[in-house]
Formats: structure tokens, sequence, C-alpha cells
């Protein structure tokens, strides 16, 4: 399992070297071979899994609305008698067409224009919707619009009191954001319908990707995708109440001003102190947060994305771009034994450089990611071509598990695990999609 052991074994012995080693010198990774082809021609998958497809773009929700498309983060919750519920965001500008209003706005009826975040024009088409699964989750028992009148929502994450984190990246011009927004919004998964759009304005705002809560410490985790962008936590002032503000603080690794690593100096495998830096000025109307807090000596982060938390607390993310060839890495963070607590100060946290295979055979801008059941994380890519599910192994081994064989090859996003962890969800970014994916997932990380 990808646990507290295996994640101090790489701080104190390099984990996976020699087994990352091996991958680096492969052509690429001779399990993409063994895919099944789709005779659909929509995802290709090992031998013994399948899929069905959830939810598609345009089709009639039971709010009357239209489901949005271009598909993104998503998070899987306990529903109610066993049920899974999804919750699932739209990386929509204003102007694009494919909303949940229709053609023309013509669905956007007067009340729920007075719930937008932004009631003037032009409407913002971003937000969320949520999916209520049957028992099995493979059939859709209701589906409706629950996060409206927010922008270009890309990413999030979960809470442990079951909420999801819609993250907004916002428009920029001159130096300064343009559009109000930039801000992250908390959508409870139960919520029956449209829930109000409050901006947890102390969590900063910036071009936010991923947000998720540390279970054992209530602590926020936050990534910015932007080519110098940071790695932030957030401290609530009250557990379980984002909305009640609190502290904003970047990642810093001394002497380190940039995890890019194009001189290829931080070896895989090994891992570095890291302390946090208290920022001022949160709500960052010129767009400029990352720079104040790199010249308080905060560490750089080449597009970070996704986030995920394993069972033992260690919280790992992407950075699309980083690397000597700009292909992507996934780093590890170990909080502190006082992690969020009033001793943090002196028990700094580690930063592990897990995987940077400088090869697009083997892993092209990886984006969203999430523990698989078995073992190992998933992740999604973002690259050029043919867009792969892989999945990195405990040992740092990185395997194909499966391919969008749709002709558009758009990115896949949203990869998360139904609360039992039999289920698979990820999502086709366009034409939207969410596939539910069933088969032997403790079989992968072996």
């Amino acid at each position: 399992m990808l646990n507290r052991r295996s994640f101090l074994a790489a701080g104190a012995a390099g984990l996976a070297v020699a087994g990352l080693a091996r991958a680096l010198h492969e052509p690429g990774p001779p399990d993409a071979a063994r895919l099944r082809p789709d005779p659909e021609g929509l995802f290709d998958l090992p031998e013994g899994f399948s899929y069905s497809v959830l939810s598609r773009t345009g089709q009639r929700m039971d709010d009357g609305l239209l489901t949005p498309g271009r598909f993104d983060g998503m998070g899987a919750f306990a529903g109610p008698g066993g049920r899974t519920i999804l919750v699932r965001n739209h990386e929509y500008w204003p102007h694009q067409d494919g909303g949940a209003f229709g053609a023309n706005d013509e669905l956007l009826t007067p009340a729920v224009r007075a719930r937008l975040f932004d009631a003037s024009d032009p409407v913002q088409k971003g937000g969320t919707t949520t999916l209520v699964l049957n028992r099995t989750g493979t059939a859709v028992e209701r589906a409706h619009l629950s996060l409206a009148g927010t922008t270009r929502n890309c990413a999030g994450g979960t809470t442990p009191w079951g909420s999801w984190l819609s993250c907004e990246e916002p428009k920029r011009s001159n130096g300064r954001i343009t559009d109000g927004h930039g801000w992250v919004f908390e959508v409870p998964a139960r919520a029956a319908g449209l829930v109000e759009p409050v901006p947890l304005k102390a969590m900063g705002r910036f071009n936010h990707e991923a947000a998720i809560v540390h279970p054992r410490t209530g602590v926020a985790y936050l990534t910015e995708d932007h080519e110098a962008g940071l790695f932030y936590r957030f401290l609530p002032n009250r557990r379980g109440r984002l909305a009640a503000g609190g502290r904003l603080q970047a990642l810093a690794v001394d002497g380190l001003p940039t995890t890019a690593n194009r001189d290829r100096s931080w070896p895989v495998g090994s891992a570095r102190k890291a302390r946090w830096i208290d920022l001022d000025g949160v709500e960052s109307p010129d767009d400029d947060l990352r720079d104040r807090g790199a010249a308080k000596g905060a560490t750089r982060f080449v597009r970070g994305e996704g986030l995920a938390i394993d069972a033992d607390g260690a919280v790992w993310f992407t950075c699309t771009e980083g690397g000597a060839n700009a292909k992507g890495q996934v780093f590890g963070y170990r909080p502190g034994r006082f992690e969020g607590q009033a001793g943090e100060a002196g028990d700094p946290g580690e930063l592990v450089l897990f995987v940077e295979p400088n090869d697009l055979a083997l892993l092209d801008m990886p984006d969203n990611l999430t523990v698989a059941p078995g073992g190992g994380l998933v992740i999604c890519e973002d690259g050029g071509g043919d867009q792969y599910l892989r999945l990195v192994t405990p040992q740092g081994r990185i395997r194909t598990i499966g391919r969008n064989a749709h002709p558009a090859k758009a990115e896949l996003a949203g990869v998360c695990f139904a609360p039992d962890g039999r289920t698979m969800f990820v999502n086709v970014y366009s034409p939207g999609m969410t596939l539910a994916i069933r088969g032997p997932w403790e079989r992968l990380a072996a």
C-alpha cells in the first residue's frame, strides 16, 4: 500500500529508485499494448475490466436543466442506502456554448439568476452537477445542478464532512484578476438542489486548481495551476468550518526556489525538509499572491494540479509541466507531527519527489489523481495525442490501465473511487462523459 511506511522509506532510503531507473529506460509502458480495444470506440481497458457511461453533455437533468459539458474534477461520496454521490466540476467561461441553461440561456429562470454569485451579465456558466447513483454505482438515479454563477471550475477536492470544494481559475488581464472570481466554493454532496455560491475568500484568490481537507488534522491543501505557482495550506479557525476564516500559508524548501528540476539536481525518490510561510493580502486583486509568497521564501511549483491523501495521511500532488523535460512530476508531502496545531513550527514536514519520468511514453502531463484501493496512485493525463490513465505503483513503476479511445482525444479528469473501492469513476473532458469502471482493482498494484 502507498502509506506512511512507504513514504518514510522514500525519505530515508530513496523509495523506488531502482524501479524508476528501470522504468526510465523502457521505451514505454509495456502493458499499454495489453489494453483491449473497445468495440464502441470510447475507452480501452485491461482484460477483466468494463465500463458504463453514466452521464453525457446535453442530457436533461431532473431539475429541467441540461447537463453542462467540459467535465473536469470530481469527488465521490457515500450516499443514503448504500448509494454513491458524485459531485462534478464544469470548466466554462461565460462566452462558451454548452452550459446548463441551454442556447441563449433560455432555461435560466429568475429564481436561479437570483442565486448566482454574479447575477450581472455575462452569465457565469461554470459550476457543479451532482449525480446520485444506484447501489452498484452503474446508473444515475438523480442528477441536478448544484453550483452556478461561478467560472472555469477546474478541479477541487473532498472534505471529511462530505462536501466538495470546487475551485475557480479566474480571468486575468494586465496582471490583474478582471472577473471578480478566483475562489474556492463548498458544495455539500447531499444538497438536493442549488447551493448558495459563497466564496471562501480566506482560502486565497489565485489560479486555483485543487483543494482537499486532511481528515486527521482538518488542514486544507491547495495547488495552483500556474507555471510559477505555489503549494498552499489553509489552517481554519474552526475545524470543519472553512467559511469561518483562517490562515493561508505557502510551502518553502530552503535553498530550493523552484521544484522544476530542469537541471536534474533533485534525485527522484529523495526528500527534503519543508516549512510553511504565512501569507497576507490573500484576496489578491492584482494576482500577485504567488510572487509575494516567493519573495518571502516560498518554493515555486510548475503548474500544480491534482491532490489526493492516502490512508496514512501523506498528501500527493502532480505538477503538470515540472521536470527536466517538462513532462510532469508527482510529489508527496508528509505532514509534520503537529501539522495545523500549536507546535507545528517545530516539526517540519517532508517533501519527496516521487515520480519524474521525463518521457511522455511513460507519463505525459499528469493532472488529476487519486489513491487506488489496491495501492498506488491513479493519474489522468492532459498531454498531446492519446490520453491514458496511468497507475504509479508504491514502488514507483508506471503502468497503463486505460485509454481514451474517442477520436477527439480529450483529456481525462476527475478520477475517483466509490467509498467501497469497487467502482472507479473518470471524466472525459469533451465531449463530456462520466464513466463508471469496474474490475479487479486489487490486482493492478501487484
